[in-house]
């Protein structure tokens, strides 16, 4: 017990001892540099410092106190820590304490201090080391692969022009260091490529580009760091070639096809203006449809002129000074004419061709109210001092040369002279007037109406007004005895001169010149007569805008629209169309100009637009093939062709019009197979084959009241007879049936022929020849069948039956047997016995027959027709013709007010055509009495025996 205290107490001792030797041994601070420097490589965990992590201390080699036994990091919560390697030396190294990303954070910068170990080994007393600045970079790793700042890069570039920089494509890289996160290279993938790209990524090209030869390129580029790392995916570049900007428009076909019927087609769906970035103000553009070439100037139909007044709803009372040369209007047959026009007719004058006009067809009573209409295509005059050409002139036939009134041009003036005879008052009046237009000499086609309200006179061209700019008076002529002459194409001069002449020719081309005395034409009439089937349009017109002007001329062929930017005209000329509203267009081509004004601002035109040509195909259209069908052989008795009405030639005549291809614009009417279309025709002609007509004893006519209501006309002569007017073909056929023909002198005449066409468009389409044949049966002749019908005895009753026809021929003859002829000479015998009783009883009431007769044929409700009736007479039966009169009209359906009228005398010469040959005379006495002048049959619902 005594030791352990003893030793206590020497521990006490010692240890206050190495106290006071600790403070005495430990007496500086670990010294360390003020500053470092360190490089860390990313991903590593090692610090390279510069200089070397040392701590020193002076108390070395005293253990503890001459020791580092740490080196501790303040501020920025660093992600290093620091480690002793060697406490003797003072050596350390710096670590990451965890991944160092360059990306993240390139620098750090911390504080650091060195800590000796203190006194003894329980680190008492440590002293501390000043504080030194540590500055870290972080090296960088290339890891990152160059990257594009866009997915597609597009340019454009002009033909034949070479370019420092076409554009630039731009690429970066994740990578924090300059070495790795620059681009150092660009490179183009694509193999054989007119392009070059330099370290800026600067594309250009190496040659001239051509539009024509390549109009598009495609190529692939890629890009490369400082470290050589290349890009994981190259980039598309797409360069676009375009011409040498030249101003004009652009994006329209030279060619636009038109199929008839499908209405308005646009013609310039994707056009628009290049003005390569001009300024501009204003744009103007006109688009001009040229079809000088169609017929009178564009596509019309062409119909006959009186066909078109009519249509168009004009008074009648015209003259046609020029028309289709023929027997009655042979006056025009030596004038040149203008074919292979759409069937047009057109008059060419080339300043030798006149024609008189006969005194018969020369307009008679020009009142103070009259219309001249025609049209002419006319060209400028040969010569500085050109002479008139006249037009039409009425001048004296001889003796004297004074000019009554004419039409004629002068040096591209139109001028109309009227000079008026002498009244009253011997004073000047207005006698010549004159226009000056530029359509008289532009050789296109224009139709002139010159109304007349003396003494106002007004213009009319194209449907435009034009008032005289000169009015020149003149005196009145004075009355005289010596005719005139009414002449087209030049003026005739009968007086003054050795040999009376033509003068002042025209040249030029017209086409139905025509005088109305009278009256004048309405505005409405003469804008109906000269419009165009064709000509431009503009489609969706609200879509317009407020942006757009234009306007028409009257025609629709020349479109003129203003805009004041580009993008209104662009708009606008999208929608310009073309439009045929014909039925049958004529195919072919219209040409179409383009001309374009661009105005800038302060300038009158700063950019020259080049005109466009174009073209409007109208394709064919699908042709009609008129058919007319019908019984093309009827037999008819003579006595019902002297007839008072004749017979009618084409009962049961029918006219179709058939295409081959749908056209779902038309009416049609749908049927197995065909397709039936409905439209006018303009003319059906029925003529004679053979020997003309004999006026003294055989005529075609046609009834009057068939043609009311319609716009139908018709003429007739010895060849035949012509129905004219544009209509319906159910107009058309209702009045051909209308057509009879009656021979009050049929003598030996066995036979007629006629022949039935039918035309539309003037003859551009024109249907089959149907021929029908005619059989006169005579008294003399015996037949049993007439058309399949023979006449109803006036002596039988009506009993109706099936329509059976028997043939009889030599061998039933031969075979009949002997009770059969018995039976046979009986009913001979019989029928003499009756008609002995039967000339007694026709002599007692003859008197009274004729007196019915006459009753009868005022009345039209016994008219019958009898085509197609088959009637046998039964001699064996007798009864009074009256009472059959009566029931046949029971059991006949009521006829059209205007039906056939036909014979008195038909019922007789049937009846003895079916008696036997020893009966003729017998019979023919009793036609002469009782049955003549009784009754007409009409067999279409009576088939009898």
């Amino acid at each position: 017990m005594k030791m352990c205290v003893i030793t206590a107490m020497l521990f006490l001792v010692l240890s206050g001892q190495c106290g006071i030797l600790a403070g005495k041994v430990n007496k500086h601070k670990p010294w360390i540099e003020t500053s470092y420097h360190g490089v860390i490589t990313e991903n590593m965990d090692t610090v390279l410092l510069d200089p070397p992590l040392v701590a020193l201390d002076k108390d070395a080699p005293v253990p503890y106190a001459g020791e580092i036994c740490a080196f501790k990091i303040h501020g920025q919560e660093a992600p290093f820590e620091a480690e002793v390697l060697n406490r003797t030396s003072g050596e350390g190294v710096l670590r990451a304490r965890g991944p160092i990303d360059c990306e993240q954070q390139k620098e750090y910068t911390f504080i650091i201090q060195a800590y000796d170990c203190g006194a003894s080994p329980s680190g008492a007393n440590w002293k501390k080391s000043h504080k030194a600045v540590v500055h870290i970079q972080v090296d960088d790793v290339n890891e990152f692969s160059p990257v594009f700042r866009e997915p597609l890069y597009r340019a454009t570039v002009t033909e034949g022009k070479i370019y420092d920089s076409i554009l630039q494509v731009e690429a970066w890289d994740q990578d924090c260091s300059p070495q790795y996160s620059q681009i150092c290279n660009f490179e183009i993938v694509t193999q054989d490529t007119p392009f070059a790209i330099d370290r800026n990524g600067n594309i250009r090209n190496t040659e001239r580009l051509s539009y024509d030869k390549q109009q598009h390129y495609k190529i692939m580029v890629t890009a490369y760091d400082c470290g050589q790392k290349r890009a994981m995916e190259s980039v598309p570049v797409h360069i676009d070639v375009k011409p040498v900007c030249k101003p004009g428009w652009q994006g329209w076909n030279k060619r636009v096809d038109y199929e008839p019927g499908t209405g308005s087609k646009q013609l310039f769906p994707k056009m628009h203006l290049e003005t390569c970035d001009g300024p501009l103000s204003s744009v103007r553009a006109m688009v001009e449809l040229q079809t000088s070439h169609i017929g009178k100037g564009c596509d019309r139909e062409t119909y006959s002129e009186k066909s078109l007044q009519k249509l168009c709803g004009a008074a009648s009372g015209s003259t046609d000074l020029l028309p289709a040369p023929s027997a009655s209007t042979n006056w025009t047959a030596s004038l040149l004419t203008d074919s292979g026009r759409d069937s047009d007719l057109i008059f060419r004058f080339d300043g030798r061709q006149a024609a008189n006009i006969p005194e018969w067809v020369v307009p008679q009573n020009l009142t103070d109210q009259f219309t001249i209409a025609t049209w002419m295509k006319h060209g400028p005059s040969p010569g500085l001092r050109a002479e008139k050409e006249t037009l039409l002139c009425n001048s004296d036939k001889t003796e004297m040369n004074r000019h009554h009134y004419s039409l004629y041009v002068h040096n591209c003036r139109l001028v109309f002279l009227l000079r008026r005879d002498f009244i009253q008052l011997d004073s000047f009046r207005p006698a010549e007037f004159h226009w000056r237009l530029e359509q008289i000499c532009d050789k296109e086609w224009h139709y002139y109406v010159i109304n007349v309200e003396f003494p106002s006179v007004t213009l009319f061209v194209d449907g435009v007004t034009y008032e005289p700019y000169l009015v020149t008076d003149d005196w009145p002529i004075h009355p005289s005895e010596i005719d005139v002459q009414l002449t087209v194409g030049a003026c005739w001069q009968g007086g003054e001169v050795t040999t009376p002449r033509f003068t002042q020719y025209f040249r030029g081309s017209l086409s139905g010149l025509t005088i109305r005395p009278g009256k004048i034409a309405t505005q409405k009439v003469i804008s109906c007569l000269q419009a165009c089937k064709e000509g431009l349009d503009i489609s969706s017109l609200e879509s317009l805008g407020k942006g757009i002007k234009f306007h028409f001329n009257p025609a629709q062929s020349v479109l003129v629209m203003e805009a004041d930017d580009l993008e209104s005209i662009n708009t606008a000329m999208t929608k310009v169309s073309y439009i045929n509203s014909r039925q049958f267009p004529t195919p072919g081509l219209r040409k179409l100009h383009i001309t374009t004004t661009v105005q800038c601002f302060g300038e009158d035109t700063c950019i020259s637009i080049p005109d466009i040509k174009a073209m409007v195909m109208v394709l064919p259209p699908s042709e009609p093939r008129i058919t007319i069908a019908g019984v093309e052989r009827l037999v008819w008795p003579a006595a019902q062709l002297r007839a008072p009405v004749g017979v009618a030639l084409f009962k049961d005549i029918h006219i179709i019009s058939t295409v081959t291809k749908t056209d779902a614009t038309l009416s049609i009417a749908r049927r197995p197979g065909v397709l039936e279309l409905m439209h006018n025709l303009d003319y059906c002609d029925v003529l004679v084959i053979g020997e003309e007509l004999d006026p003294e004893q055989e005529s075609l006519e046609i009834l009057h009241s068939s043609l009311l209501g319609k716009h139908l006309d018709a003429t007739n002569s010895t060849s035949g007879i012509s129905i004219y007017g544009v209509d319906s073909m159910a107009h058309y056929e209702q009045a051909i049936r209308q057509v009879r023909y009656r021979n009050w002198k049929p003598g030996g005449l066995s036979e007629r022929r006629f022949r039935l066409s039918c035309s539309e468009l003037n003859g551009r389409y024109t249907s089959n020849e149907f021929n029908l044949e005619i059989g006169i049966v005579h008294s003399s002749e015996a037949v049993e069948h007439v058309n399949h019908m023979a006449v109803q005895s006036q002596y039988m009753r009506p009993v109706h039956h099936p329509l059976v026809v028997h043939t009889v021929n030599s061998d039933h003859i031969s075979g009949t047997p002997p009770a059969a002829t018995v039976v046979i000479v009986m009913c001979i015998a019989a029928l003499v016995v009756i008609v002995v009783l039967g000339i007694y009883r026709i002599h007692t009431t003859h008197q009274d027959g004729s007196n019915e007769d006459e009753e009868r044929r005022k009345d039209p409700e016994m008219d019958w027709d009898d085509s197609n009736l088959n009637i046998t007479v039964n001699p064996m039966e007798s009864i009074d013709g009256t009472q059959i009169a009566e029931e046949v009209r029971e059991e006949e359906p009521e006829e059209e007010e205007d039906e056939d009228e036909e014979d008195d005398e038909l019922a007789g010469d049937l009846s003895s055509a079916e008696s036997e040959d020893s009966d003729d005379e017998e019979e023919t006495n009793i036609q002469k009495g009782k049955v003549k002048g009784k009754l007409e049959w009409d067999p279409l619902t009576l088939p009898y025996y």
